[in-house]
């Protein structure tokens, strides 16, 4: 494989970081050596040497995430280290004490440095059973960077025996039959959002089994095309490096790169919404197969992996309150965004902790979807000309599942906007899922006979050839505020639930799922769920397989 050129490896660098190794080299990294300590699940914290509890040096904070200073050691929470940053010249750096990572003042945003990330991976190295001092200091001195957060295509990495270990190291269970796939994300500076909804997509088995068919060859793509940057070829990168057996964390610095060329509006180190990157992220699939294909097909029809996986149809229908006529449309669509039914929420906070025997106030995705499915009086300003009254009437609207997609992405709508106050909020409420879902009840043809009676007889609003029994595979879940928040996402392999926050991953009840700030659901059709269980090694499928013709109904 021919190596890839260095300025689509890793991000460009903060320049205040840059500012900063220029002038003190790397006598602070060194010196904070010793306060680094790997934990039993294989995170690296820093931790000061002294017995009392880490506190912000301005308000005396404890909980929550803390800065350590790179200049002058002290320590301070997100809200007042811009303010030390401010007040004293040259003290822009400072490290997340509870991950291990470089964080930027200025920026306000992490930052990546592989130097940096060297003396975190030395560390875990010495920290291994059997590791010793002389061996890290081997390991240095060879220049050689671990596969810990190795870059893309790098080439380079810790040996196979070190590997070994390092996977041991996460795990004291010694989970040596984690399902292949299992591999964690770097975070590059807040692309949690990034990362969490890669999981998803690349554990959904239609696309799973679509890149590990080699159906989109990135030599072929790039011969026909001649373009340095495919956003598939980079998906495509990144599904053989998750399921090649490698456990340690994986960069995702091209895909990336190639994101950024495809949605240029939101190229930037911030945060971005993990619901609008999934938008995108198809978007770009489609586009990219389209012109493969030179497809001139509309979403419904499209054959590109994006939609032969995720599209369904919503069937709107829009009534005359005067006369009764109906006037029915139907829109593509990719995934269905719910609101949340907040109306027996007001007396719950997300933020208090809750006692086992307390059964708080909750929302359910079943009231969600039928707030979604339930008929609505618009207002008298959205009057709609009818065409039996022939002039402008009040109406109802009601929308429904004309075609039920094989993977069913759940949108939850979390923000919530005052035109009062003309403000946002977050609604950190918890939200009950059921790990089975029957969608039934919110089909076209369920809807149209609970209003007219089963005197409707067999037309076209009938799913017989799809089914609407489900089952969840990943939830993406968000912490923390509106403004500034983390992702994770919760992945269901073979009935057993993991946590994958970005380089980690952990196994978890499914109480901790089910308690999560749940904002995306994925779940597949019950027969191709039960199909992907059934393979067990998730070895690379004959690329003559179709990865559909498993599934029954999937046109």
């Amino acid at each position: 494989m021919c190596a890839r050129n260095s300025i689509y490896n890793n991000p460009k660098p903060c320049k205040h970081l840059a500012d900063y190794k220029l002038r003190h080299g790397f006598n602070t990294y060194d010196s904070i050596r010793n306060c680094l300590k790997t934990t039993p699940n294989g995170r690296t914290r820093v931790a000061k040497h002294t017995t009392k509890i880490p506190r912000c040096s301005f308000c005396d904070r404890y909980q929550g995430r803390l800065y350590f200073c790179l200049m002058c050691s002290s320590l301070w929470c997100p809200t007042h280290i811009l303010l030390h940053t401010q007040s004293e010249k040259g003290h822009e750096v400072a490290i997340d004490m509870n991950r291990s990572e470089l964080y930027c003042c200025l920026c306000c945003d992490q930052v990546y440095d592989p130097d940096f990330d060297k003396v975190v991976v030395c560390n875990q190295v010495k920290d291994l059973p059997g590791g010793s001092k002389s061996k890290t200091n081997r390991f240095e001195a060879s220049g050689e960077r671990s596969s810990k957060r190795k870059r893309l295509d790098s080439g380079i990495g810790l040996d196979l025996k070190k590997s070994n270990l390092l996977v041991s190291m996460r795990d004291r269970r010694a989970k040596s039959c984690y399902p292949l796939g299992l591999r964690g994300l770097n975070n590059l500076g807040s692309t949690c959002f990034m990362n969490s909804v890669l999981q998803a997509l690349l554990h959904a088995p239609p696309l799973r089994n679509y890149f590990l068919n080699d159906r989109h060859n990135s030599v072929q793509c790039r011969k026909r095309s001649g373009e340095k940057l495919c956003l598939l070829c980079d998906i495509d990168a990144i599904s053989s490096a998750m399921f090649s057996g490698d456990r340690t964390p994986y960069t995702p610095a091209h895909f990336l790169y190639s994101w950024w060329q495809h949605s240029s509006n939101l190229a930037s180190y911030e945060e971005q919404d993990a619901h609008e990157f999934f938008i995108s992220v198809l978007d770009g699939i489609h586009e990219k197969e389209s012109k493969i294909r030179n497809s001139g097909k509309d979403d419904g029809d499209c054959q590109c992996i994006a939609h032969r996986a995720f599209s369904g149809l919503l069937r709107s229908d829009v009534t005359c309150i005067s006369c009764g006529f109906t006037s029915t449309t139907y829109d593509p669509c990719v995934d269905i965004s719910l609101n949340m039914d907040t109306s027996n929420l007001s007396s719950f906070n997300a933020n208090k902790p809750i006692k086992p025997d307390e059964k708080p106030s909750a929302s359910t995705l079943s009231g969600c979807l039928n707030l979604f499915t339930r008929a609505e009086r618009l207002g008298s300003d959205q009057k709609l000309h009818c065409q039996n009254c022939q002039e402008l009437r009040d109406s109802s609207k009601q929308l429904s599942i004309r075609r039920l997609p094989l993977v069913l992405c759940l949108h939850i709508k979390r923000v919530e906007h005052s035109l009062v106050r003309k403000i946002s909020r977050k609604i950190n409420q918890y939200m009950q899922f059921p790990f089975s879902l029957d969608m039934t009840p919110y089909l076209s043809s369920s809807i149209v006979r609970s209003k007219f009676g089963n005197r409707i007889f067999t037309f076209e609003y009938d799913n017989s050839n799809s089914s609407a029994a489900y089952e969840i595979f990943a939830v993406i879940a968000h912490s923390g505020m509106l403004e500034s928040g983390h992702y994770v996402t919760y992945l269901r392999l073979k009935n057993q639930w993991y946590k994958c926050d970005d380089a980690w991953i952990s196994e978890v009840d499914e109480g901790i799922v089910r308690a999560s700030q749940c904002y995306m659901l994925f779940y597949v059709q019950k027969l191709l769920y039960n199909k992907a269980n059934e393979d067990s090694s998730f070895v690379r499928i004959s690329p003559r397989r179709d990865p559909f013709e498993s599934t029954a109904g999937c046109s």
